[in-house]
C-alpha cells in the first residue's frame, strides 16, 4: 500500500464492515481474516479465546511486540422472545438504541440470520401511551425497543433465535460512505483498526523483533481475547490501535493526524514507549497529537491494569460519533500504518 492510497484503504474497510462480528460471534470476520492474512504470507491463526493473531518473525526471536485492533462490534443481545414475533433486546457493549433509531437489524440465528425492525412505538399518541414520555422526558432506553420480526415462534425457533442470539445493524446500512477524504460508517471503532493490521502485514518484513498482529476478541466486553493472549504470550510491549472520541473536553482535532493516548479510564499508558513511538512518528514524517481521555479504554490500558503487560500504548484517529455513525479522516488512518511501520522496522 503506497501512501495516501485512499481508495485501496476505504475499500478494505469496507469489505470489513459487511462482514458482522458481534462480541462472541465473530466466526465471520474470522474466515476474512484469515484469508488476508494468508494472501499476505504470514503465519496465523485462531486462539482459544477467538483472537485472530498472525505472526511476523523478527531477526531476534527472544523478544516481541504485540499491536492489537479488536474485531469485535457492539450491538445487541436477545433477551426475550414474545409472541408475534416481537424480540426483548439489551445491549451488547456500549450500544445505544437511540443512535441506531428505528430501521433494519439482522438476529444471527445458529441456523440462520433474519432481518427485523427496531421499533420504539408510534409517535401519534398522548400521554395515555409509555412512548409519549420517550419524546419529552426521558431517553430510550433499551428496555423501551424491541425487535419486530413478523415471525412466529415455531419459525424463529427454527432460525436458531434465543435469549444471548446477537444483533447487529442490517448488513444494507452498514455500507459506508466516502466524504471526500474521510469515511463514514458504522463499527469503525473496530473495522477501520483491523484494516491498519492488514496493512502491516502486507508491509512489514523482518522487523528486529517477533511481531504479534492481533485481532483481538470480545474486546467491547471486557477486552478479554487481550488478556488472554497477554497472559499467555510474554511481549515487551503492546500497543492498542483505537479510535479516539472528538468531544470540546478534549484537545483532540479533526483531521489526518493521528492521537497518542498519555492516559484513559483504566489508567496511565508507558511514556517509554510513547515516545519511542512518537520517534517512529518523526522517522515517518508524521505529526501526533497527545491527550489524555475519560470514559475509554483499549486493549492496552486494560492489559496494564490487570498486570498482564508491563507497558502499553494506544494509537488511535480521531472519529467523531464514536459508537455510532462514526466519521474519520482516511488520512489518520493511513498515518497510523506509516508510524507503527517504522516502529516495527526498528529500532526496537
Amino acid at each position: 500500500m503506497s501512501f495516501p492510497d485512499y481508495d485501496r484503504l476505504f475499500a478494505t474497510i469496507e469489505e470489513l464492515v459487511l462482514h458482522h462480528s458481534p462480541s462472541g460471534v465473530e466466526g465471520e470476520i474470522d474466515r476474512l481474516l484469515m484469508k488476508r492474512f494468508a494472501e499476505s504470507g504470514v503465519e496465523a491463526w485462531i486462539d482459544p479465546a477467538g483472537n485472530a493473531i498472525a505472526k511476523i518473525a523478527g531477526a531476534n526471536s527472544g523478544r516481541a511486540i504485540a499491536i492489537t485492533a479488536h474485531k469485535d462490534e457492539i450491538g445487541a443481545m436477545v433477551k426475550t422472545v414474545g409472541d408475534g414475533g416481537r424480540v426483548g433486546v439489551r445491549k451488547l457493549g456500549g450500544a445505544f438504541p437511540w443512535v441506531y433509531g428505528e430501521g433494519v437489524v439482522d438476529l444471527l440465528g445458529d441456523a440462520e440470520t433474519i432481518s427485523g425492525i427496531l421499533s420504539f412505538g408510534s409517535r401519534h399518541v398522548s400521554h395515555e401511551s409509555p412512548q409519549k414520555v420517550l419524546q419529552e422526558e426521558v431517553a430510550l432506553k433499551w428496555e423501551n425497543a424491541w425487535i419486530e420480526t413478523k415471525r412466529t415462534p415455531e419459525e424463529l425457533e427454527a432460525a436458531g433465535i434465543r435469549p444471548g442470539t446477537r444483533v447487529v445493524v442490517g448488513l444494507h446500512r452498514k455500507k459506508p460512505v466516502r466524504l471526500k477524504d474521510y469515511i463514514g460508517s458504522y463499527t469503525l471503532d473496530n473495522k477501520a483498526s483491523v484494516a491498519i493490521l492488514l496493512a502491516l502485514a502486507q508491509l512489514v518484513r523482518q522487523p528486529p523483533v517477533d511481531i504479534y498482529l492481533v485481532a483481538s476478541a470480545k474486546e467491547e466486553v471486557g477486552a478479554i481475547g487481550a488478556l488472554y493472549f497477554a497472559n499467555r504470550q510474554p511481549v515487551g510491549a503492546l500497543i492498542a490501535l483505537e479510535i479516539c472520541p472528538l468531544a470540546e473536553e478534549y484537545p483532540i482535532k479533526d483531521g489526518e493526524v493521528p492521537v497518542l493516548l498519555s492516559a484513559d479510564g483504566y489508567g496511565i499508558y508507558d511514556e517509554d514507549l510513547n515516545g519511542q513511538l512518537r520517534q517512529a512518528a518523526g522517522r515517518a514524517g508524521v505529526p501526533v497529537q497527545l491527550a489524555a481521555i475519560a470514559g475509554f479504554g483499549s486493549d492496552a490500558s486494560i492489559a496494564m491494569k490487570f498486570g498482564h503487560i508491563a507497558r502499553g500504548a494506544c494509537l488511535g484517529f480521531p472519529t467523531q460519533n464514536t459508537h455510532g455513525y462514526e466519521i474519520a479522516h482516511l488520512g489518520a488512518i493511513s498515518n497510523c500504518i506509516r508510524i507503527l511501520q517504522a516502529y516495527c522496522q526498528g529500532p526496537l
